[in-house]
C-alpha cells in the first residue's frame, strides 16, 4: 500500500498545536516554547516525526501498542464495520454482532471465572465504572455500607474524578479536589526505594498486611474492594517482592473484600502471560482492561466481572454506561487485534524468547555506574538511577531532575524512553524484535553515559 504523507512545515504545525491544543500532564506554556515534536507515521517498532527522524518507540505509545504500528488488518476490520454499521449503541435492550464477539471472546482468554464485559472508551472510564459496580454489587446484596475502596500510594488507575482518586499519585491530587470521599490507601510494596534494611520477601508480606491492618482500621463492613495493578506501571514499574500478592489474595479472601486487579497495562501479554493475575497467581473478582486490547487502534476498555459480580448486578437496574459503550467500530478493531495476538503466538514468544532475551540485557545495565536497579518483569521494565547504589541512595536535586535528563538524552539517540522520577521505564510493542532490543539497550547505555557525564559537570552527583 501506498501512503503520502503531506503535511505542513514542522514549525507550522507546532504554531498551530501551541494555539489551540491542549495537552495531557503538560506545563503548556513550557511546551509552546519549546515545540511539540510531531508524530506523522510508524510502522512495526518505530515512529518518524514530521522532519523524518526515525524514533525506537521503547514505550509502545503508552503502553498499548502491543502488535506494533501500521497492521492494515486493523485498518481494515475499522473500515469494514464502518460500512457495514458505524455506530449503534448497547442501551434499550439492544446489541450487535462486534459486542457480543468481543464479550465472548474474552470470557475465553480472561483467567477463571471472568465471563461478563461492561465496556468503556479506556482504563479511566472502566475504572469510574468499577467504583459504582461494586458498590451496587454490595447494596444489592443488602450491605450498601460496604463502600469505602482501599488502594494504593503512587499507584495509577487513571485521570478522571473517580480513577484520579483511586490513584495514589500526589501531583494529581493537589488539583481538582482529589480524591473523592470513601476512597483510602495503603504505602507501595517498592522494596528498592521504601524497604530499608528488610529483604524483599520481609518487606512484601509488611506492605500486604498494611492492607489487613486498613481494613481493621475502617472496619471489615465497610470495606467494597481492594485495587492494584499487578505491576505498578506509571509508577515506575513497580515489581512486587514473591510475597507481597499471595499475602493480598489471602486478606481479600478471608476478610470478604473484593479484588480488584488493574490489568490496563499488565493484560494482553505485557508480562508473558496474557494477564498480569496469572502471572502472580491473582485471582481478582473484577480486571480492568485497555490499551493491549486494540492495541490503541480505537479507544475502549472494560471491567470484566465475575459470574457472582454478574449475577447480582443482573438481578436488577445498573443505571450507569456511556454512549460509546462497546462501539461496534472499537469493538471490530479489538477482535483483529486479539486474533493477531493468537494467531501469531505473540504472547507465547513474549514469555520464551523476547523477554528472557530483553531481561538478561536488561539487567546488565545494572553495572552502570548510575543504575540502582534494573528491574523488569516480560516487556516493561525500569532502570533505577543513583548517585550511590550501595546504599540505594536518591538524589539531592528535585525528583525528576536527573530523569528528565536522560530522557533527553535518550530522545537525542533517537530512543522513546520514558521517566518517572529518577527511574527510566520501557514498555516496548510485544512484536519488538531482538536486534531492535539491542538497540534499545546500546542507546539507552549511551544515554546513561552522556547523563553521567552532565551530572558531574553540573556538580549533580550528589546523595540527598
Amino acid at each position: 500500500m501506498t501512503h503520502l504523507f503531506n503535511h505542513l512545515p514542522t514549525a507550522d504545525l507546532q504554531a498551530l498545536d501551541a494555539a489551540h491544543h491542549l495537552h495531557p500532564f503538560t506545563n503548556g506554556d513550557a511546551l509552546n516554547k519549546k515545540g511539540a515534536r510531531i508524530i506523522t507515521r510508524a510502522s512495526g517498532s518505530t515512529l518518524t516525526d514530521s522532519d523524518g527522524n526515525d524514533f525506537l518507540d521503547a514505550m509502545a505509545g503508552l503502553w498499548c501498542v502491543n502488535i506494533g504500528y501500521g497492521r492494515d488488518e486493523l485498518a481494515e476490520a475499522a473500515s469494514n464495520q464502518m460500512k457495514e454499521l458505524p455506530f449503534y449503541n448497547t442501551f434499550f435492550q439492544t446489541s450487535h454482532p462486534p459486542v457480543v464477539e468481543l464479550s465472548e471472546k474474552l470470557a475465553q482468554l480472561t483467567p477463571g471465572n471472568l465471563n461478563h464485559t461492561f465496556f468503556s472508551c479506556g482504563g479511566s472510564d472502566a475504572n469510574d465504572t468499577n467504583i459504582r459496580l461494586v458498590r451496587q454489587y454490595w447494596a444489592a446484596k443488602g450491605k450498601p455500607e460496604k463502600k469505602t475502596i482501599i488502594a494504593r500510594v503512587n499507584g495509577y488507575h487513571g485521570s478522571t474524578m473517580g480513577a484520579a482518586s483511586l490513584g495514589g499519585m500526589a501531583a494529581m491530587h493537589a488539583q481538582g479536589g482529589l480524591p473523592i470521599p470513601d476512597i483510602t490507601h495503603i504505602a507501595q510494596p517498592f522494596w528498592w526505594g521504601e524497604g530499608g534494611d528488610q529483604n524483599p520477601e520481609e518487606f512484601g508480606l509488611e506492605r500486604a498486611r498494611a492492607l489487613e491492618v486498613e481494613i481493621d482500621r475502617l472496619g471489615e463492613g465497610n470495606i467494597a474492594a481492594f485495587i492494584a495493578e499487578p505491576v505498578q506501571g506509571a509508577g515506575a514499574v513497580i515489581v512486587p517482592p514473591s510475597t507481597y500478592w499471595p499475602e493480598i489474595q489471602r486478606i481479600c479472601d478471608e476478610r470478604e473484600i473484593l479484588l480488584i486487579a488493574d490489568e490496563v497495562i499488565c493484560g494482553f501479554g505485557r508480562t508473558g502471560n496474557w494477564f498480569g493475575s496469572e502471572t502472580f497467581g491473582i485471582r481478582p473478582d473484577v480486571i480492568t482492561i485497555a490499551k493491549g486490547l486494540s492495541s490503541g487502534y480505537a479507544p475502549i476498555g472494560g471491567s470484566v466481572v465475575s459470574d457472582e459480580i454478574a449475577a447480582v448486578l443482573n438481578s436488577d437496574d445498573f443505571n450507569h454506561g456511556y454512549t460509546y459503550s462497546g462501539h461496534p467500530v472499537s469493538c471490530a478493531v479489538a477482535l483483529e487485534n486479539l486474533r493477531i495476538l493468537e494467531e501469531e503466538g505473540i504472547v507465547e514468544r513474549v514469555k520464551t524468547e523476547t523477554a528472557p532475551y530483553l531481561a538478561e540485557k536488561w539487567r546488565g545495565l545494572a553495572d552502570h555506574p548510575l543504575v540502582g536497579e534494573a528491574r523488569i518483569c516480560g516487556m516493561m521494565a525500569a532502570l533505577e538511577l543513583s548517585p550511590d547504589k550501595s546504599s540505594r541512595a536518591k538524589f539531592a536535586s528535585d525528583p525528576g531532575t536527573v530523569g528528565t535528563i536522560c530522557r533527553d538524552f535518550c530522545f537525542e539517540n533517537k530512543l522513546v524512553m520514558r521517566h518517572v522520577r529518577d527511574s527510566m521505564i520501557i514498555s516496548p510493542p510485544l512484536v519488538i524484535t531482538k536486534s531492535e532490543l539491542d538497540q534499545v539497550i546500546d542507546r539507552a547505555a549511551k544515554a546513561l553515559d552522556q547523563t553521567m557525564a552532565k551530572l558531574k559537570a553540573d556538580g549533580l552527583m550528589t546523595a540527598a
